[in-house]
Formats: structure tokens, sequence, C-alpha cells
């Protein structure tokens, strides 16, 4: 069976490019391009996994991962931030709000799908 990626991307390119790649090593993929529609879209599509841009619209990428693992039914699903913000800090930001892994932009389209999977743990 598939796995479920939820992307929440505000990039067009960006998610046109995580999409692609995902898609072409058989991930089910499901987009949102702002962090509202990000909870909803893991609320109702219950994803495996979730790619998150720090730098949304309408809520930061901090917040949504905060609100997520609030959701009792979406606690447990890994959290990966697919971001730019590249300053001091700024990872330690990312776990503390919950992701799992952190992964700086410009992403390496030949090393991306094994730098996510090393952040998941194997059961998944």
């Amino acid at each position: 069976m598939k796995k479920k990626v939820l992307i929440i991307e505000d990039n067009k390119q960006n998610m046109y490019m995580l999409s692609y790649l995902l898609e072409s090593e058989n991930y089910e993929i499901i987009q949102a391009f702002s962090g509202t529609t990000g909870i909803i879209a893991a609320k109702n599509n219950k994803p495996d996994i979730i790619l998150l841009d720090i730098q949304l619209p309408e809520m930061d990428g901090y917040t949504v991962a905060v609100k997520l693992k609030e959701d009792e039914e979406l606690r447990n699903v890994p959290i990966i931030t697919v971001t730019s913000y590249a300053m001091p800090g700024d990872r330690e930001k990312a776990i503390q709000s919950g992701a799992i892994g952190y992964i700086e932009k410009p992403i390496n389209p030949d090393t991306f799908i094994s730098q996510m999977e090393s952040f998941l743990p194997t059961e998944l």
C-alpha cells in the first residue's frame, strides 16, 4: 500500500518538485498551500508523513506543527520541515514545535527521498 504524504507548501514550484520526487518513489501525495488548509487536509486524510514548510501564509509552520501535535489522531504522524529557514536556532525551533526532521532548501533531488526517509521510524 502506498504511503500518504501531506505536503504543506505555498510555493508552486517547490510543491511540484516535492510531489514529482515522491510520486516517482510510489508515494501518494496530498497537497496543501497554507497552514490552515494543511491542518484540514491532515484531519481529513490521515497522512503517514507530513512535509511542512515554515514560511506559510496565514500561519507559520511552527504553529501548524504545534496544532497538529495537539490533535490526538495526528500527534504520532511524523512531521519533517522542508524550509529555507537556515538561521541558527531554526532547526531547534522546528524540533521543539513537533518536527522529527529538518531539511534545508534548496533540496537536492538526488538525495531528498533518502534524506526524508532517514528521519522516519523503521515501521513506517
